[in-house]
């Protein structure tokens, strides 16, 4: 009789090992790993060896994944910068030059604060300033010399005040606006200002030559004292003028006197100091001593 086509798996003896070697194996495998929790639980160095011959194992292959994970970087790094460096480059060349411009700004800046310092001080050391105002314009071609004042009857600016910067007299107030004011500078021809050898004294009359400079006139004739180099300061002499503010330098001499330089050339002069006309102090009256005259 020939056995049936469907024989359950309890028949075949080879099913029955593997049934029993898979249950067997389950079972180790739980005991094992039991048995693995408890030894990391009461002594978790016990396996520090073996995780060190697992990570010593492995370093090469961790070592070349680092690696190209760095390269892949870097590369995307070079790339993206290659097709930014253009505009970086133009924005770090506009950035550059604002900052020039700032930087000449400031330099400017400071100069005029220093200028300004120097008229308060001169300020503060003669007290007679007025105002402080900028000459706008001044005549270069013109045979006549004046300057344009920004500062008129808005400031208390009146006619005769004199006008000096930090370097010496420029020149004084001839015609008063609402808002400007037109200066005869001193090396007009129309300018006499009586000054003094700022050394010894000597007294002259400082004219203009209408070109820039200075004819200085002796009142003493004689033989000539001045010398090259020598700076002539105003006398006060009249009044008007403060005295002792510097005017010019002697550069040539002529026969009864010399030519001058300005010590304050318009030209290079920014700001100004208005000041009030000076008037020579009063003589003290006569002592009186005791006497008294008989009719």
């Amino acid at each position: 009789m020939a056995p049936p086509v469907n024989r359950r798996s309890s028949y075949s003896r080879r099913a029955q090992y593997t049934t029993f070697l898979s249950y067997t194996a389950g079972v180790l495998g739980a005991v094992v790993g039991l048995a693995l929790v408890v030894i990391s639980l009461v002594n978790p160095e016990f396996f520090s060896t073996l995780r060190g011959l697992a990570d010593d194992a492995t370093e090469p292959a961790a070592q070349v994944s680092a690696g190209g994970r760095d390269l892949g970087r870097d590369a995307w790094a070079n790339l993206s910068g290659f097709f930014h460096s253009g505009s970086e480059h133009a924005r770090v060349e506009r950035e550059l030059g604002e900052a020039k411009v700032r930087l000449v700004e400031a330099k400017a800046a400071m100069a005029e604060n220093k200028r300004l310092k120097d008229l308060m001080g001169l300020s503060e050391q003669d007290g007679g300033a007025v105002t402080y105002a900028r000459l706008t314009a001044s005549t270069s071609a013109s045979s006549r010399r004046y300057a344009t004042l920004g500062a008129g009857r808005d400031r208390n600016v009146t006619s005769g005040m004199p006008v000096r910067s930090q370097m010496g007299l420029v020149g004084r107030v001839l015609e008063v606006g609402s808002s400007s004011a037109r200066v005869l500078l001193v090396t007009d021809s129309e300018s006499v200002v009586p000054v003094r050898r700022a050394a010894d004294g000597v007294p002259a009359f400082a004219q203009g030559n209408g070109d820039g400079t200075l004819r200085i006139r002796l009142i003493n004739l004689g033989i000539n004292p001045l010398k090259k180099g020598d700076v002539l300061v105003t006398s006060g002499s009249g009044g008007l003028y403060r005295p002792g503010t510097p005017m010019a330098i002697v550069t040539d001499l002529i026969r009864d006197g010399a030519i001058a330089r300005v010590l304050s050339n318009p030209s290079d002069t920014d700001y100004v100091m208005v000041e009030k006309s000076w008037a020579p102090p009063a003589p003290p009256p006569p002592a009186n001593d005791g006497t008294v005259k008989k009719r």
